[in-house]
């Protein structure tokens, strides 16, 4: 459920906003708190501090919406507001934006266009708050876990889910930035650096929109993990994303020419999740290992740039869904008997 503050010193807006929103009040999709001026929005806030996004008016008395933008970017980071306001003039909406606003609605108000709006910027919020989990839960902290780094991070409980080794059904992803290495040979650090985090960034988004998480990144490749419900699905959404996403990005044209693609192996079943590494360097990674991931590892290696490649198994779960190509049977490494595989068209 998705919660919003209204803030505006005229209160027929609320009676309408209630009424015009009243089937979705009443299935608990949108849950409405008010305010008749800035002042009243920042007491509102410490109450309801799961507020997801604020509409606020321009024109009121104590506080105005624009000083309330600048505070509550100064106090609530991960909120968004939209300005809903008679005062559409291009200096308002200028002046909201710089103060960030993420947009802005003109009075007399269009409901359905103010719906459109919110369900936006809700979306929007919700992928902010995934980030940070995500960040929160980077691969560099996973590394090295130690006392200190256990400490600072908080609980028992925390600490305790950290030495937690566990059976678990899983989707795994490799994708690698096909033939990065020969950019790597021929530029400088600072440039393969920054070209690769670049392309990172462009991958992660997408990941975190289906709701993967990333347990490492292996040179110029990614390991990704989906757990839940349409866990094979949301990792082959994702993928088609990350596919379309670095083929659109510029070329590089440096010393060498080079034109970003991906390759992507993708594997499902259960496999063991926990803390791998060294106690003796107090250095440990939480992981998933096993055989699935291992296959899905070997499916990307067999992947020619631009491929999604997924086996028979994985392929009779989606065949309904995504538009797949048979390639044939292939030699994977370490695999006693050849294995079928096909390519994910879209």
């Amino acid at each position: 459920m998705a919660k919003i503050l209204v803030v505006d010193d005229e209160t027929d807006l609320e009676v309408l906003i209630k009424q015009k929103f009243r089937q979705k009040i009443r299935e608990r999709q949108y849950e409405f708190v008010f305010a008749i001026n800035g002042v009243k929005a920042l007491e509102q806030l410490e109450q309801h501090n799961d507020v997801d996004v604020v509409l606020s008016d321009i024109n009121m008395p104590e506080m105005d919406g624009l000083t309330l933008l600048s505070r509550l970017n100064e106090q609530h980071g991960l909120l968004k507001s939209v300005i809903v306001s008679a005062y559409g003039d291009m200096d308002n909406i200028r002046t909201a934006m710089n103060r960030g606003a993420y947009d802005f609605v003109t009075k007399p108000v269009n409901f359905e266009d103010l719906e459109l709006t919110m369900e936006r910027t809700i979306k929007h919020v919700a992928q902010l708050r995934e980030t940070m989990k995500a960040i929160k839960e980077n691969n560099i902290l996973k590394m090295y876990v130690d006392e200190t780094v256990l400490n600072f991070m908080g609980s028992r409980e925390f600490e305790s889910s950290l030495m937690q080794n566990e059976t678990v059904d899983a989707t795994v992803a490799f994708m690698d930035i096909c033939s990065f290495t020969t950019i790597s040979e021929h530029e400088s650090p600072d440039k393969v650096v920054k070209l690769l985090n670049n392309y990172f960034d462009v991958m992660v988004k997408e990941i975190i929109d289906q709701g993967g998480y990333i347990d490492k990144f292996i040179g110029d490749a990614v390991m990704v993990v989906f757990r839940g419900d349409y866990q094979l699905d949301r990792a082959l959404d994702a993928s088609l994303e990350v596919r379309k996403k670095i083929a659109a990005l510029p070329n590089e044209s440096g010393d060498i020419f080079f034109s970003p693609k991906v390759s992507i192996g993708i594997n499902s079943g259960e496999m063991i999740s926990g803390n791998i590494g060294s106690a003796t360097l107090r250095r440990l990674d939480y992981t998933v290992i096993g055989d699935v991931v291992n296959t899905a590892q070997r499916l990307q290696s067999v992947a020619n740039p631009g491929q999604i490649v997924i086996n028979e198994k994985a392929y009779e779960k989606v065949k309904e869904s995504f538009n797949c190509q048979r390639i044939g049977e292939v030699e994977l490494k370490h695999k006693a008997v050849p294995m079928v595989i096909y390519e994910v068209m879209d």
